[in-house]
């Protein structure tokens, strides 16, 4: 006997096939333990709900689908970058406030200052308000710590603020985000630092499942990033690159070499781009909130990652100075409308696709039987409709591995 059913629902596996969504009209999930158990058409059960299982939930007609993925935050920091928002308002571009000393390193001083618990505390609303949405699984990148000990601060606040919340923290490692004040005379030094010291820690500890770069001119060189990225593969991490966010710096080219998770940004990716990232399996992750908030005029080349069947998902990039946003919904119409999406490509990009950037694509964004019970019911007739309403919450209620999980904003 299963432990729950739930009935009363459209289902959207968002398993590849014929239909987009993977949509089952009238379906059934049965759960056991943390796994699905079965799933399908409802008159396809074998016997009446009541036999099949301790506990039956009724969906009232909602759409179920896989619980949502945010595989892209910077979701710990300190302080925030308000005033950067007026600058660009006034017309400065984010290079100049770089360069005058805002930007990263200034969420870095602030960051630096608080302490884990601290952090954790500025981090609780902005983990709910994304769980209140549905998601189930969310990825914290460090990189507003800039030293040994204060990315490891940070990959610890994020597994403290794991331990809070009913969400599945997916760390990772980003100390080449930018080069810290102090290490400005001695660029290779910090990037040593990096690779022979605190890679090698955060692996022992298993602070961190992968680690992430920036390749830009403003940041580091795609040979940097490679030192980095070799450093990971070799103390067993997985691997993932910002690349071509404001300039063609051939960053996904390298990304792509090393067999990296994801590449993400790509406003500015060429051709040889995407077809190194098609050739890898690489997921391209794109993120409209720091597009729109930086007024940006070149979008991803979806029209090319599509035609090369490279994955796209999509995310919240939620950080202090370019995407402020706890709101993974709102990035599916964005997507749509900014980069060109259809929307059961968001709707995959939020699910099946976001799971494949975070290397879990075997155990969940995608609803059949043996995978995590991970799903999450939305005030919706279609999943369509995720990429049709701009604002406002759908979200009725989530379970994780099972467990029928309270939404509070």
């Amino acid at each position: 006997m299963w432990d729950s059913i739930w009935i009363d629902v459209a289902v959207a596996t968002l398993e590849p096939g014929a239909d987009a969504y993977g949509l089952i009209p009238d379906a059934a999930i049965g759960v056991e333990g943390e796994q699905i158990a079965w799933i399908g058409e409802r008159r396809e059960l074998t016997q009446a709900p009541e036999r099949l299982a301790r506990r039956i939930h009724s969906g009232a007609g909602r759409c179920l689908m896989p619980g949502l993925i945010d595989c892209h935050t910077h979701l710990i920091f300190g302080g925030d970058r308000a005033s950067e928002f007026e600058q660009r308002a006034a017309g400065a571009s984010y290079a100049e406030i770089a360069a005058a000393g805002g930007g990263i390193a200034a969420t870095v001083a602030r960051t630096r200052a608080l302490s884990v618990d601290e952090l954790v505390a500025a981090a609780l609303p902005r983990a709910r308000a994304l769980l209140s949405e549905g998601v189930t699984t969310l990825e914290i990148k460090s990189g507003y710590g800039l030293d040994v000990a204060n990315e490891l601060k940070l990959l610890r606040a994020a597994r403290a603020l794991g331990a809070l919340v009913d969400v599945e923290v997916v760390p990772t490692l980003l100390a080449l985000h930018a080069l810290p004040r102090e290490a400005a005379a001695d660029r290779s030094g910090y990037i040593d630092r990096v690779c022979n010291e605190l890679i090698p820690q955060v692996a022992r500890e298993g602070l961190a499942r992968a680690v992430d770069v920036f390749c830009e001119s403003i940041a580091f060189t795609p040979a940097e990033c490679a030192r980095a990225l070799d450093a990971a593969r070799t103390h067993g991490l997985a691997v993932k690159m910002h690349a071509e966010q404001l300039s063609d710096q051939g960053g996904a080219i390298v990304a792509a070499a090393h067999g990296a998770l994801s590449a993400d940004h790509l406003e500015y990716l060429s051709l040889r781009g995407v077809e190194a990232l098609a050739r890898s399996g690489t997921v391209a992750v794109l993120l409209p909130g720091a597009y729109l908030l930086l007024r940006e005029r070149q979008p991803p080349p979806v029209a090319a990652l599509r035609a090369h069947q490279v994955p796209m998902a999509l995310a919240t990039d939620c950080n202090p100075g370019t995407s402020p946003s706890t709101s993974l919904q709102l990035m599916l119409p964005l997507a749509c409308t900014l980069f060109g999406l259809m929307p059961a490509e968001a709707v995959a990009g939020v699910t099946r696709h976001a799971a494949a950037a975070l290397g879990l694509a075997e155990s969940r964004g995608t609803l059949r039987v043996g995978k995590r019970a991970d799903f999450a019911l939305f005030d919706i007739a279609h999943p369509r409709e995720l990429a049709y309403w701009l604002g406002g919450n759908r979200c009725y209620t989530a379970v994780r591995g099972g467990r029928v999980r309270t939404v509070t904003a």
